[in-house]
């Protein structure tokens, strides 16, 4: 196990807890349906640049709010029609002002572009079939690896995110929901998903530090699927759970009992959804299937 300092290990379950920073309540998305459209597109239109941008190019949101680290949610297809919806949720450091361009202006990182790249994924596998994927940033995740280690942006997360796949299972009842978490954002959608409505199937995580739970059978009838390359640095993270301090069993732990994803080509922590990953593509069979084409560990 990776050995951390006493200090640091005390630093960390001190910010986690709240009791070294305050704890300042943090904007979550209100949930909503594509009525939202319109309002939203105003609010872009007023920000300025980029955002304004956005709407003549035709993009929709559900969400959009500039204020400190900013929140938004886009989304991708026809939402009003979709029988297969993926909602992709970002983790630590992801802003607003990072949604297009990426974590330290690096595109992969940008959870706009990961969503495009799934969306593509989905077309080109099924493109009879309607599908939509909701880019979510609907929370303020940790800004750091400290901050990280506790699970209160976590908590205020999934109680959006379960709201928005609330309305989501109102106006969709009979479409199936597929939730995608990248790191800290595996956190959100396996607390969310453990009182999800029926329609949410599988949960699929993306060097994912921790779903809420230490096995994947704990989350009852919801699939969990798990994609962790070699070269991504989580899996150096010590799966401890404390108060205040860590997440448990990553789920790319075999240990965990997810089913595992493939990850040739994938580097490092941020390129899951590179254009033509091994890992988008089964992915997006998932979405599609509740399943993937490879045998060894299809379910």
């Amino acid at each position: 196990m990776h050995w951390i300092p006493p200090v640091r290990v005390a630093l960390t379950a001190l910010l986690g807890l709240g009791l070294l920073v305050p704890d300042r309540p943090a904007p979550v998305a209100p949930a909503a349906y594509v009525e939202a459209y319109p309002m939203v597109a105003a609010r872009l239109r007023a920000a300025g640049p980029p955002y304004d941008g956005w709407v003549t190019a035709g993009r929709r949101f559900l969400v959009f709010d500039p204020r400190g680290d900013g929140l938004a949610v886009e989304v991708l297809g026809d939402l009003a029609t979709a029988d297969r919806i993926a909602v992709l949720v970002p983790g630590v450091g992801s802003t607003l002002h990072d949604f297009d361009r990426g974590l330290g202006g690096v595109a992969r990182r940008a959870p706009a572009r990961q969503g495009a790249e799934l969306y593509a994924a989905l077309r080109a596998a099924a493109p009879d079939t309607p599908v939509a994927v909701l880019v979510w940033l609907g929370y303020h995740p940790p800004d750091g690896v400290a901050t990280a280690a506790g699970r209160t942006a976590a908590h205020r997360g999934a109680t959006a995110l379960l709201a928005q796949l609330r309305v989501l299972a109102t106006h969709r009842p009979d479409a199936t929901v597929t939730l995608v978490g990248h790191s800290y954002g595996a956190l959100v959608v396996g607390l969310a998903a453990e009182q999800s409505p029926a329609g949410v199937t599988d949960v699929v995580t993306l060097g994912g530090v921790g779903v809420g739970v230490d096995r994947a059978g704990d989350l009852g009838r919801i699939r969990v699927w798990a994609a962790e390359a070699p070269t991504d640095w989580i899996r150096r993270v010590p799966e401890v759970r404390l108060p205040g301090l860590g997440h448990g069993v990553r789920p790319g732990d075999p240990a965990f009992g997810a089913r595992p994803l493939p990850t040739a080509g994938v580097t490092g922590h941020d390129s899951y959804l590179a254009t033509g990953s091994t890992t988008t593509a089964a992915v997006a069979s998932v979405v599609l299937h509740g399943a993937i084409a490879d045998p060894a560990v299809a379910p």
